[in-house]
């Protein structure tokens, strides 16, 4: 039997299943997404679908205990950790087992009631498996299917794994982080992860806007190494058409605006930033030094990068005499651009961080009230409550019978033929189904 799904939160076998009001109200809340997704680049990217409404159906590999996020320490417990519950609120599980012929009829009927098929897997994996739009489009004509991988599915590189910390240094962002005499530096954050997997979901929405339009779906073949060049930007440009070579900076000064960078105040940092002249005069009569603004060593921006040796020390003198607190009080004052360099506490303590509603929370069995940030996508109200993420395969009785509409003899014919990883004298709707392994390692981006 081929079933045939109705919208997000609706069922053909049980009558409607009603999401809440407020979901009902989400801009996304008609769209279905099949999540082939694991660890941090491809979550990171679906999780703000997530909180805008979408469902995001996570296909967990029972053979390998479902997302390898699961598993990552310090703070995990069992099958769950807060790393995971970061990237996967609002989302729902499945798992299934993609290598067998039972597994992937359940796989496909879920395409013919998608919107869209999302994976981050290495290059050369999404063919592989079947989950392009070539291989799917038979089922939905207007399926999107989008693949975020390290490297793309086609170059010299397709079939290597991608990871953030690689990626980071090939596409030339260490070499252009860090103190001028120090080591290569990677970002503090997984930039290039995050970055990808915002990539792949304006990529998806996109492509979503066409077939809805169109009614033909597509492939989007999004990768770590596409966004991590990209993202070279202006120095690219300056590089390809004048031969700019990049140089790191003292104290992650701007390449050509001075002063604009860190300055060391008595009990901790500061950032100090001139991107106009006004801002420059201005600062120029905090430092009690007015002269300075007309002194043709400094007047312009280009009369300040050629002096910035003289000027830079004199500067720091200053302002390592006082308080960040001090010299904050008096550079907003005269509206100079500048900031504190808070650590993590302090940056997640400040109160325009809880003004925009920047931490939310969710309740688990587990771990109780989990506190995380939230999306910064905004459209319309946030949402004024967050659901945790789901446990492995916890949402098996909604998909397999309330979305599907599979009667029970069909339900346990597939997990008989291990389509679900399950024993065949497993309970069919259990939250979670008991075949895992933990410290088997997925395809890697």
């Amino acid at each position: 039997m081929t079933p045939s799904l109705n919208p997000p939160g609706q069922s053909s076998a049980q009558g409607p299943v009603a999401p809440p009001p407020e979901a009902q109200r989400r801009p996304l809340a008609d769209v279905r997404i099949i999540a082939v997704e694991q660890y941090g680049a491809g979550p990171f990217g679906s999780v703000h679908l997530a909180d805008l409404g979408a469902e995001i159906i996570k296909i967990e590999d029972p053979r390998v205990g479902g997302d390898v996020g699961r598993y990552v320490p310090p703070y995990a417990k069992g099958e769950d950790s807060l790393f995971f519950e970061t990237f996967n609120r609002n989302k729902r599980s499945l798992s299934l087992d993609l290598t067998v012929p039972e597994g992937r009829r359940v796989f496909e009927d879920l395409v013919r009631g998608a919107d869209a098929v999302y994976s981050n897997l290495r290059g050369d994996v999404p063919a592989k498996i079947g989950i392009t739009y070539a291989d799917l489009k038979h089922l939905n004509p207007a399926i999107v299917c989008c693949s975020l991988t390290g490297f793309g599915m086609t170059g010299p590189r397709a079939s290597e794994p991608g990871y953030d910390y690689i990626l980071q240094g090939l596409a030339g962002w260490m070499d252009l982080t860090g103190e001028p005499d120090g080591p290569p530096t990677k970002s503090g954050l997984s930039l290039v992860d995050f970055s990808g997997g915002l990539v792949a979901v304006i990529s998806l929405l996109a492509a979503l806007h066409a077939a809805r339009r169109d009614g033909i779906g597509t492939d989007c073949d999004v990768s770590l190494y596409d966004t991590a060049i990209g993202m070279l930007t202006y120095p690219a440009t300056w590089h390809l058409n004048a031969g700019f070579t990049p140089q790191r900076t003292r104290h992650s000064a701007h390449p050509s605006l001075v002063p604009f960078q860190a300055f060391r105040a008595t009990d901790g940092w500061l950032v100090v930033g001139c991107a106009k002249e006004k801002f420059w005069q201005r600062l120029a009569v905090v430092l009690g030094h007015p002269e300075w603004a007309t002194d043709p060593r400094f007047a312009t921006f280009a009369a300040r990068g050629q002096n910035a040796a003289d000027l830079l020390p004199m500067i720091e003198e200053i302002l390592a005499g006082r308080t960040v607190d001090e010299w904050l009080t008096e550079l907003y004052a005269a509206a100079i651009p500048c900031g504190p360099i808070n650590n993590v506490a302090q940056a997640l303590a400040e109160p325009h961080t809880a003004a925009r509603g920047m931490v939310v929370t969710t309740e688990h069995p587990e771990f109780g009230t989990i506190y995380q940030v939230a999306s910064p996508v905004s459209v319309g109200p946030r949402p004024s409550k967050y659901r945790r993420a789901p446990r492995r395969n916890e949402d098996f009785a909604y998909v397999t019978e309330q979305l599907l509409g599979y009667d029970q003899q069909t339900v346990g014919s597939l997990v008989a033929a291990g389509a679900f990883g399950v024993a065949p004298d497993s309970v069919a709707n259990s939250a979670a189904d008991p075949v895992a392994d933990p410290a088997a390692t997925p395809e890697p981006q």
